[in-house]
């Protein structure tokens, strides 16, 4: 394959995986440090992606991004209030609320499974037209990723050194020792959700404007493609410092795009690239397994021929 024809498709899986990488940002702070599994992920982002793309088919494409979060916090509330208030288990939280956002979605597109966004005003074609006359020009769709993933990354980093973001992080560590320690885990497990599905949102929102499109399944499989970008991520940073970590999910999302667009070049059915996703996080978990029982049968070996 030629240079000018693998340029493109890197920067095109680049650009998805940072906005992509916003949802891996929310499991990182909802996984990782709160240590809930959170299912609404798949709704959520569409969500996001549906309260977008009304926002701005009115013509209004910045205000779309605080819209597409709060409508994200909204549904990590849900989400935490089954689980904390009402003594549903945390998957099935998920669960009940991805379920239920479908028919939510539906009934914000207006009863569409599908809008339809090319003649709309977008947060990429405003930035185009910003753009227009400069070096940058052409980059106005990597810019935009950028400059989201950046922010947003930087705010999460700042929020978790804060002295709440420390007592959602010991929340996920150890429960019952923030209860003893006159933290209330319901809180700081509601406002982790909040945040975590706000950023959902957010990233829903930014696929929708970058593709001008909202099908009602934007977000199907976003959970398993945000958590096999996770576990990428801690392959190469996951005994790191949390900025270090944080910053490696992003790098995570985006090799995992690189990956699905190399599956795509080699003429990969478009309907197998869910079971790529699935296996990439098959490997990634047993990974660590694998490599035990690896090192265990080389020794097995090695001690038989030094017995022979």
């Amino acid at each position: 394959m030629a240079l000018n024809q693998i340029m493109p498709l890197v920067q095109t899986s680049v650009e998805l995986g940072l906005i992509t990488g916003l949802t891996v940002l929310a499991l990182f702070l909802s996984y990782s440090m709160l240590n809930v599994c959170d299912l609404s992920t798949d709704g959520c982002f569409t969500l996001g992606a549906a309260i977008g793309g009304i926002v701005a088919l009115a013509g209004h494409p910045w205000l779309s991004l605080p819209a597409a979060m709060g409508a994200g916090m909204l549904s990590g509330l849900l989400t935490a209030v089954l689980q904390t208030r009402m003594g549903i288990n945390s998957l099935l939280a998920g669960i009940i609320v991805n379920t239920g956002l479908y028919s939510v979605n539906i009934a914000i597109m207006g009863g569409s499974s599908q809008l339809n966004m090319n003649r709309t005003a977008t947060v990429f074609s405003l930035a185009k037209e910003a753009l227009q006359g400069t070096a940058l020009a052409q980059q106005y769709r990597m810019l935009v990723a950028v400059i989201a993933a950046a922010l947003v990354l930087t705010l999460l980093i700042l929020f978790l050194r804060t002295r709440l973001g420390l007592a959602i992080r010991a929340t996920g560590d150890n429960p019952a020792m923030v209860s003893s320690s006159s933290i209330n885990p319901v809180f700081t497990t509601t406002i982790g959700l909040c945040i975590s599905n706000a950023f959902t949102g957010l990233s829903g929102c930014l696929l929708a404007q970058y593709q001008k499109s909202v099908n009602i399944d934007i977000g199907s499989g976003m959970v398993t493609i945000a958590l096999a970008s996770l576990l990428i991520g801690g392959v190469f940073f996951g005994r790191r410092r949390i900025p270090a970590r944080a910053f490696g999910v992003l790098v995570g999302a985006v090799i995992f795009r690189l990956i699905y667009a190399a599956a795509l070049r080699m003429n990969m059915p478009s309907f197998m690239l869910k079971a790529v996703s699935s296996l990439i996080v098959i490997l990634a978990l047993s990974g660590p397994y694998l490599r035990k029982q690896g090192g265990e049968l080389i020794r097995r070996c090695r001690s038989r021929k030094g017995a022979m």
